[in-house]
């Protein structure tokens, strides 16, 4: 069958917003609304869309962020970008009662990077430059079943593939956390839209590949979808593309960030000896 995602365009836009609100969702996990008269056009209409995020350079503290001009986007003379890729965890157009708002959900990890650093002190009234999401990829139709798997910086793009699913669809997740704190994350109702196996890190490693494992064969008409620390993919990869021999449609997975690396490029090959 075919398991074709429907790409969708979006005006390009880089917006200065200010942050309306902040809530802790988990220990580890913080929830950032904002809100700004460039938020109007916003659009996002798939599950693993992102958006760039900018921030102060640590070793001056300047922002510095691109230029959209008529020409297209026009990168600064002087200064350091610093930018970390987000999924938008939700959109909510302008009522009577309330502003455009726009939620981004992030991981708090100490001091070992500048948006967990923002994330942490941010309060009503800072700001914040958001520039994109570029495009869409929607969700495939026409398929029977979803394998879903995630980490903590995927939970945005988990909960999206909930929401976006036709609801005939059959849902398993496979959640790698770091421990119970986490799965307050989910809303009851997104919980409730499927097979939820959360897999505690703090109990021992590479449990997602055997978790994977033990749901056995996949036909034909389910897609798999994993996003998460990219060394923990590679081996899950291997699995499902080379001892399943599933095709390479009908599996998507990324590497939102790697242990080690600072900034990885999400849109790199996860396996670069073995890049299809």
């Amino acid at each position: 069958m075919s398991f074709t995602r429907e790409p969708v365009r979006h005006p390009m836009a880089v917006r200065h917003l200010t942050v309306a609100r902040v809530a802790k969702l988990t220990p580890t996990l913080t929830r950032v609304t904002l809100i700004g008269e460039e938020l109007a056009g916003f659009a996002s209409d798939g599950p693993t869309d992102h958006v760039k995020v900018f921030f102060a350079d640590p070793a001056t503290g300047i922002l510095t962020v691109p230029e959209l001009t008529p020409d297209g986007i026009r990168r600064p003379e002087s200064g350091t970008i610093v930018s970390r890729d987000y999924t938008p965890r939700a959109f909510r157009a302008a009522t009577a009662d309330s502003p455009d708002e726009l939620d981004l959900d992030f991981v708090l990890h100490g001091t070992d990077g500048p948006a967990s650093v923002w994330a942490a002190n941010a309060a009503t009234g800072d700001a914040l430059v958001v520039a994109g999401p570029r495009g869409s990829r929607l969700v495939p139709s026409g398929i029977a079943r979803a394998v879903l798997m995630a980490d903590e910086t995927a939970l945005p793009a988990l909960s999206r593939w909930l929401e976006l699913l036709d609801p005939e669809v059959e849902i398993t997740a496979l959640v790698d956390v770091a421990d119970a704190s986490v799965p307050a994350y989910l809303s009851d109702e997104l919980r409730l839209r499927a097979d939820i196996v959360w897999l505690y890190r703090e109990n021992g490693p590479d449990q997602l590949l055997a978790a994977l494992r033990g749901l056995g064969p996949i036909d034909e008409e389910t897609f798999v979808f994993g996003a998460g620390e990219a060394s923990t993919l590679i081996p899950v990869r291997r699995y499902l593309r080379h001892e399943l021999g599933l095709p390479s449609q009908q599996v998507a997975l990324s590497g939102y960030w790697k242990r080690g690396v600072a900034n990885l490029d999400h849109h790199a090959p996860l396996d670069p000896s073995d890049p299809d």
